[in-house]
């Protein structure tokens, strides 16, 4: 309650700080011509209004193109406005601004980001895409955030859905959808150069080149490094061992190969190194390092037939290489994707798509971890269809669909969608949800033994395992929800969503009849804890987020979220643990305000104010952050920017798990200052 209160302090002091700017702007008012062209060069550079941000086309919620104001889902865009002016330096950290999204940092390179709840390291429920490829990972579910990176430049925009996707975009799509869209090359043309350093941020740069071969074929190539300074372990409050430094580059190409058809071809090749400081299962405290490289090559032909119609095929492979300390991954994932959309009579809009993928692993097996079988193909079918039907001269609108999948684990899934449009205002929209989607078992959850820790005791050692079950059942939720959109006034904009979900089959530890093994040494008896689904449960909430553009040079972003979860044991589970600690790590409350201000004479200031709540079941109290960036706009070519993070307190925890075996680690204070030179 104290940060809860603290926050509104904050909020009333952030205010009166902005306002305190508005002389400033004011006395600029009659300034020489000069100054008023740069200061009208940064706006055009970095100012979106709030029509331009309404009319923005999104396609994560239907696959089509249609304005975010009549969007039917909990959608929230983060624009390349939102990503620079924020001073984020990874994704990750620009989806702080979501609302209903847990952002946390585990360490100085890993996250756990989830949407209404349920988060941890590997978040199974939520799915990530970066230009239609899935970077979610069938291993330990979840996504590897520390591999995901673009120059954040080259974002045009990141579509996030929260709430169930599985229709459209399958399985895993169970609580929220990521999906990180980049500029088309033609948007990113001659020499862009960035770079800087701080105190957390030891180093970094870009360096990426926009050029054209004809009128119909652009392209780009892109160079990008970084090193990051270790974090503070939690336990010792030292080093946390967790420096982290990752080079990669890529290329894109867009070939205009007539009026309707268009063809893409993109790739990216990395190398990183992590570190963490890990507990092993002898409890042995030790540093290690993650080496990870790895590619990927994307093509995508798009044909339309009319404004109403088009199709498209994309084909995509992925090839990810990782050695921690658990267990040593080589992939590679080839998939098929093919969609169609076409009217049918005079109120239907039908899409369809059929979609094929492959996906075979080798692994390396230590102390810790060990798969059975070490090396695995898998094949997942899919095909969908949904159809928006409109009603009522075109302003309600009945969409209905479902995707059908055939998986190698649990055989045939299917995940209907129902949804309810009425736009009965130009400026008022509402929408209503009814949704199943799944999250389908991994091959830790059906294939891998975790040994956990050696107990040593007076009558021996005893070494606690977990194991998968390869008759694991997939995770499922039924969940309905229910929107409105209000643009008050021309300046002010409100989104409200709610949700009820209902889940079941949820992971659950059980327990299993001991036995005695000689490896690893010394002998000694293993108690087991094989995956079940014995846990069920309920969460509701709310999310809010609105805009206010006070005047043409200042605009305000807010968003708040409440979310309740409760879990529920079967009688017949011998679980004790998952159900307290998986409640009691979701934040109840998360709110934030930023502010963006341009200022005379190129000169910009912007300042975020978050708040989290606390997570009892993990021992993390509530904080408050202020992140702040001042930026100069020197000219249309060179941006000078310095940005504070953290800045409230020396550093907090944000989250702690444990059941990895690594040591979180806090977030400290930084600063850094950067360039950004165009030509």
């Amino acid at each position: 309650m104290l940060s809860i209160k603290r926050y509104f302090i904050y909020i009333g002091l952030f205010l009166v700080f902005n306002f305190a700017l508005l002389p400033l702007k004011a006395e600029s008012e009659p300034e020489a011509e000069e100054a008023a062209s740069t200061e009208q060069e940064a706006d055009d550079l970095l100012g979106m209004d709030l029509a331009d941000l309404l009319n923005l086309e999104v396609t994560s919620v239907s696959k089509k193109a249609q304005k975010l104001i009549e969007a039917p889902a909990a959608i929230y865009i983060i624009t390349q406005e939102d990503i620079q002016r924020s001073g984020a330096t990874s994704i990750p950290e620009a989806l702080r601004m979501v609302p209903g999204m847990e952002v946390a940092h585990l360490d100085g390179n890993k996250w756990a980001i989830s949407a209404r709840g349920l988060n941890k390291q590997y978040s199974d429920q939520l799915l990530v895409l970066i230009d239609g490829r899935s970077v979610y990972t069938p291993l330990f579910a979840g996504v590897y955030w520390d591999l995901q990176d673009v120059i954040l430049e080259d974002i045009e925009r990141i579509e996030v859905i929260r709430g169930p996707g599985g229709t459209l975009w399958g399985a895993n799509a169970v609580n929220g959808v990521i999906n990180i869209i980049t500029k088309q090359a033609r948007d990113t043309q001659g020499f862009l150069v960035s770079g800087g350093g701080g105190t957390e941020e030891k180093g970094f740069g870009s360096l990426r080149y926009g050029g054209k071969w004809s009128e119909e074929v652009f392209f780009r190539v892109y160079g990008k490094y970084f090193n990051r300074d270790e974090a503070i372990d939690i336990a010792t409050h030292k080093s946390g061992a967790d420096d982290w430094e990752t080079a990669r580059g890529g290329f894109r190409l867009d070939w205009d190969c007539s009026d309707s058809d268009m063809f893409t071809l993109q790739g990216d090749y990395y190398e990183g190194n992590s570190g963490e400081r890990v507990t092993s299962t002898y409890l042995d405290i030790k540093d290690k390092d993650t080496d990870s490289r790895g590619g990927n090559l994307l093509g995508r032909w798009g044909h339309t037939f009319s404004e109403s119609s088009d199709m498209s095929v994309q084909l995509y492979y992925d090839h990810t290489e990782r050695d921690v300390f658990q267990l040593g991954e080589r992939r590679d994932t080839l998939d098929f994707e093919f969609q169609h959309r076409f009217p049918f009579g005079e109120v239907h809009d039908v899409i369809w798509g059929l979609g094929y993928r492959l996906t075979r692993d080798k692994t390396e097996e230590t102390v810790v971890v060990q798969l059975d079988p070490a090396d695995r193909t898998d094949n997942l079918l899919s095909a969908f269809i949904q159809d928006d039907i409109a009603l009522c001269e075109d302003k309600c609108h009945l969409i209905l669909g479902t995707k059908l999948e055939l998986n190698d684990y649990t055989g045939w899934e299917y995940q209907p969608n129902a949804r309810f449009v009425w736009n009965f205002h130009p400026d008022h929209m509402a929408w209503a949800a009814a949704s199943r989607a799944v999250q389908v078992p991994t091959r830790i959850s059906s294939d891998g033994r975790l040994n956990l820790a050696m107990i040593t005791t007076p009558g021996g050692s005893m070494l606690l395992s977990f194991f998968g079950d390869d008759d694991v059942k997939s995770q499922e939720v039924i969940a309905y929800e229910a929107g409105y959109r209000l643009q008050a006034t021309e300046s002010v904009f409100f989104d409200l969503a709610g949700f009820f979900n209902n889940y079941d089959n949820l992971h659950s530890s059980e327990s299993g009849s001991m036995f005695f093994e000689t490896s690893p040494a010394p002998p000694h008896m293993t108690i087991p804890l094989v995956r079940g689904n014995k846990l069920s449960g309920e969460s509701y909430g709310v999310e809010v987020a609105g805009n206010w553009q006070v005047c043409p040079w200042w605009k305000l972003s807010s968003g708040y979220s409440f979310i309740q979860l409760q879990l529920h044991i079967d009688n017949d589970s011998s679980d004790t643990n998952n159900e307290g600690e998986t409640e009691g790590s979701t934040p109840h409350h998360q709110a934030h305000l930023r502010s963006y201000i341009n200022l005379p004479k190129g000169w910009s200031f912007d300042t975020a104010l978050y708040y989290v709540d606390s997570l009892p079941a993990l021992g993390t109290p509530s904080y408050i952050r202020c992140d702040a960036r001042v930026a100069w706009q020197i000219n249309e070519n060179l941006e000078l920017s310095i940005v504070g993070q953290n800045l409230l307190d020396n550093r907090h925890p944000e989250f702690a798990e444990m059941t990895n075996g690594f040591n979180g680690t806090e977030v400290q204070r930084s600063f850094y200052a950067k360039f950004t030179y165009r030509f």
